[in-house]
């Protein structure tokens, strides 16, 4: 049990460094804001930008010193707390699934990523995460391909042979 007050807000490890990274990316993107037409007018194309920028550089400040006042937390471990071992595996497969994306194309990295991750996640029979695996595929592919034509990486399966002969068949 920790000493401390329940009522002291302590700090998690990796705390002070993500706010300061808040507040040097808030600044950053209140620059860009800025560089869009300065401070012309409140009707100029960057006004919404600079004011929303603003915000979150206040905010990240004001969360930034918060972190300096803080505690650090008692018996509070980065790698089990703030960054968990199934945190560093779905990573590490997003990492794997971006390298193969262009090799394999969009259906089998997909697939491979999808499957193995809902596998790994949610942990039923291989058949329920199949069929998780292949509608959600099936919709994103409709969606992004077919309804708002997306190139995706093709790779290895031959996907515009495949929808010119599905095409022809409806002709």
């Amino acid at each position: 049990m920790s000493s401390q007050s329940p009522l002291i807000k302590t700090r998690k490890p990796g705390e002070r460094l993500f706010c300061f990274l808040l507040v040097m990316g808030s600044t950053y993107l209140f620059w860009q804001a800025y560089n869009i037409s300065g401070l012309s007018s409140l009707s100029s194309p960057g006004a919404f930008p600079l004011a929303s920028a603003a915000v979150m550089v206040l905010a990240s400040c004001v969360a930034f010193l918060n972190t300096l006042k803080s505690p650090a937390a008692e018996g509070v471990r980065f790698v089990y707390h703030c960054f968990p071992p199934v945190v560093a595996i779905i990573m590490a497969l997003i990492l794997v699934y971006s390298i193969v994306l262009d090799s394999l194309g969009f259906i089998l990295s997909s697939f491979a990523f999808l499957f193995i991750s809902i596998q790994f996640l949610y942990r039923r029979s291989v058949l329920t995460t199949l069929t998780i695996t292949l509608l959600s595929l099936i919709v994103v592919y409709i969606v992004f391909r077919l309804v708002f034509q997306v190139v995706l990486p093709e790779g290895i399966v031959p996907e515009r042979e495949i929808l010119s002969a599905i095409e022809s068949l409806w002709r």
